[in-house]
């Protein structure tokens, strides 16, 4: 809801004055207690300063904090150009290509070989000093998927339907190309949004990638409801493509079993 107190907006089209939201309401009734307080404070005239001295000290602290707030708005809409730059195709210098034959996605080196050490190196190399629009190919990932990779890398985020869409690809791809912060999102995303739909997908992406803690986390998650996993239709197809992890499976379920008998 829009505040009459707190908005961002020019005074001529501010929300009325009774207009207001929950936190500026509460930080309303807060001050006004604490005025009430000072009112009818009892004792010497340097108990009533002191209290003073506090609502000054508040004052300051809540103007301050407003300047630190539109001064953060201010770096995060300087630094949104990037976005500006990849969406309007601005002096963009390479191609990139996605491995299901789709349409290239135009980028730039530059932002390619911040984000990632793999991606300067691979532009570094001799095959990518060509002019400039030359292409790359990542195999990997089809035109969705390296659509979003782009976007983050751009933006430092990713709206939450593509992010359930392709967490496992993102996944994948920024632990190829050494992207830790997008591989950290997609760990934390997994982990919260773990369920017996998704978690044999979580144990094979975390195995493939070594990511101790979200493997160990998936194979405890697949122990604790492991009939409703193990005796499913998908179940059957993860056993022919990764018999390894059905045999890791099968020994945490009997030490978990054995860990329950004892206690």
């Amino acid at each position: 809801m829009d505040c009459s107190i707190c908005t961002s907006m020019p005074a001529i089209l501010r929300p009325p004055r009774n207009t207001i939201c929950l936190t500026c309401y509460e930080g309303a009734r807060s001050v006004i207690s604490f005025i009430n307080k000072l009112e009818s404070a009892q004792g010497s005239a340097e108990k009533k300063a002191n209290l003073c001295k506090t609502l000054e000290n508040v004052s300051k602290w809540v103007h301050d904090r407003k300047d630190a707030s539109e001064e953060l708005n201010e770096k995060i809409k300087f630094l949104s150009g990037f976005v500006v730059a990849f969406r309007d195709q601005i002096h963009t210098d390479i191609q990139l290509h996605p491995g299901d034959n789709g349409p290239p996605i135009p980028a730039h080196r530059a932002l390619l070989a911040i984000r990632s050490e793999i991606f300067n190196n691979m532009l570094d190399s001799d095959g990518c000093k060509a002019p400039p629009n030359d292409a790359v190919t990542l195999i990997e990932l089809n035109h969705e998927e390296l659509e979003s990779l782009l976007e983050f890398l751009y933006n430092g985020d990713l709206h939450e339907e593509k992010m359930n869409k392709h967490v496992y690809s993102l996944f994948l791809a920024a632990d190829k190309y050494g992207i830790s912060y997008l591989q950290k999102l997609c760990e934390r995303h997994m982990l919260q949004s773990l369920s017996t739909a998704n978690a044999l997908d979580v144990l094979e992406v975390a195995d493939v990638c070594s990511c101790l803690t979200l493997k160990e986390n998936a194979l405890d998650f697949i122990v604790k409801n492991m009939h409703d996993i193990v005796f499913s239709a998908k179940y059957d197809a993860f056993a022919l493509k990764n018999p390894h992890l059905c045999v890791q499976i099968s020994r945490a379920s009997l030490m978990d079993a054995k860990r329950n008998s004892v206690s």
